[in-house]
């Protein structure tokens, strides 16, 4: 079960590019049960593994602006840290946990369908959100594993006037930075499960692999809408069970 999860996360964000942080958590503490603080850690590692391979390709091809991605690791990189370490120090107040968790998924899946259906265009560029709306981003991934490819090209299209394929390659390489980071953390605290990790990767490469080669031939938006739609869903779940709980 755990292999066809990690190939259907991976298959999703090859297709649709959502990211790996925004599905994998929410069901790993729904479908397996995991703790809160393990399915961050883990799901920041996966999400890592999985996603090396499309930030290279945007690497190599030039789609990258390494000026916005400074910005954005300026803040991002302490944010992350702090984000992580916060919830080291909040693992035993899992339902809050919980709640914070599913309230940055539906925010995300929210904001990603505000930016599908409306648009936004930028009259002038705005660097210096950058640093800030970074840290912001970095402190809710290290916290949720959720929000950086959402949040971070919804805040490089407000922000700046880069164009989308070097919109989603400096967001990806944010990414990166950001779950490497943030699971390296986890990773030292103990909180990952190794052998999921590695099952959950085989199955990554594999639905990545073919997502990608999807990605040409599917209907991208339709798909994005309805996994938005349900990322929703699963958001309001994980909020209900946090406060049914608490």
């Amino acid at each position: 079960m755990v292999f066809f999860l990690g190939f259907l996360i991976a298959l999703a964000i090859g297709v649709t590019g959502v990211g790996a942080g925004t599905l994998t958590a929410p069901l790993l503490i729904l479908a397996l049960g995991l703790s809160p603080e393990v399915a961050v850690g883990t799901a920041l590692l996966f999400g890592f593994l999985v996603k090396v391979p499309a930030g290279l390709v945007y690497l190599w091809r030039g789609q990258v602006s390494a000026r916005a991605l400074g910005l954005l690791l300026l803040g991002g990189l302490p944010g992350v840290l702090l984000g992580s370490l916060l919830l080291v120090r909040l693992k035993e107040a899992r339902d809050m946990v919980l709640f914070l968790v599913g309230l940055t998924v539906a925010l995300s899946a929210g904001l990603s369908l505000y930016r599908t259906f409306r648009g936004l265009q930028v009259s002038q560029e705005k660097p210096r959100l950058l640093p800030l709306g970074g840290f912001g981003i970095g402190l809710e991934v290290g916290f949720s594993s959720a929000g950086a490819g959402a949040l971070g090209t919804l805040l490089l299209l407000h922000a700046t006037r880069l164009p989308p394929q070097r919109v989603v390659g400096t967001d990806i390489l944010f990414g990166l930075a950001l779950a490497l980071l943030g699971g390296g953390v986890h990773l030292y605290f103990g909180q990952v499960e190794p052998s999921l990790l590695l099952l959950l990767s085989v199955g990554g490469v594999l639905g990545a692999a073919l997502g990608a080669l999807l990605a040409t031939r599917v209907p991208t938006k339709p798909l994005r809408l309805a996994l938005y739609l349900w990322l929703l869903f699963i958001g309001v779940q994980l909020v209900y069970r946090g406060v049914a709980h608490g």
